[in-house]
């Protein structure tokens, strides 16, 4: 079985500037990684844009892909928050909030026009940071007898994973985090280590 466990972001927050018949669109590509923190940025720009006619908004969450938005913000429907969500789709990118923020012009743009200046910005504004590719990563908690310490860690020389906790008490416990596709193998031989078990199976 095949597991998916790469997705692409964006490495870091970057504006993209789009003008149409004297209407301003700016817009914002944000990286981030819940619903928290895309309210606190949505929150952040509609006061810092307190002036503009709109702001409009799509995001996308979670490396499969599945949670999503796009919102006109008062814009004809489907003109703003669907074209800015194409651009997101187009790259496949995930965990990305992109605003546009946009001052009227006095020239209405028509239909064609909006989806058009919004997919622009949006597209700008993607062009202007970079686009990287992280991996699905799951944790995995382990605890065993102080014995059996060098069976362990030589596993998880091998295996490679990252060490993310560990404490010894009457048991030794250990929180690894390793790459989603290669998490069975290891789950395969640190199950051959005697006294060790997985917590939260």
């Amino acid at each position: 079985m095949i597991v998916n466990d790469t997705y692409k972001t964006i490495s870091s927050q970057a504006e993209g500037i789009y003008t149409e018949k004297r209407s301003k669109f700016i817009a914002i590509a944000i990286p981030v990684r819940s619903l928290e923190e895309i309210k606190e940025h949505l929150d952040k720009y509609q006061k810092q844009y307190y002036d503009a006619r709109h702001v409009c908004y799509a995001y996308m969450l979670g490396a499969e892909r599945k949670d999503f938005r796009a919102n006109d913000n008062g814009e004809p429907s489907g003109t703003a928050g669907k074209p800015i969500l194409g651009q997101i789709n187009s790259n496949e990118l995930t965990d990305i909030l992109i605003i546009v923020v946009r001052y009227f012009g006095g020239i209405k743009l028509g239909t064609s026009g909006l989806i058009q200046a919004y997919k622009a910005a949006a597209a700008e504004a993607i062009a202007a940071t970079e686009i990287i590719e992280c991996t699905v990563d799951d944790d995995i908690e382990i605890a065993f007898e102080y014995p059996f310490m060098n069976d362990v860690m030589r596993i998880v020389k091998e295996e490679n994973p990252q060490l993310i906790s560990q404490s010894y008490d009457m048991d030794c416990l250990m929180c690894l985090r390793i790459r989603r596709s290669m998490l069975g193998r290891l789950r395969q031989r640190l199950e051959k280590v005697e006294t060790l078990r997985f917590i939260g199976d």
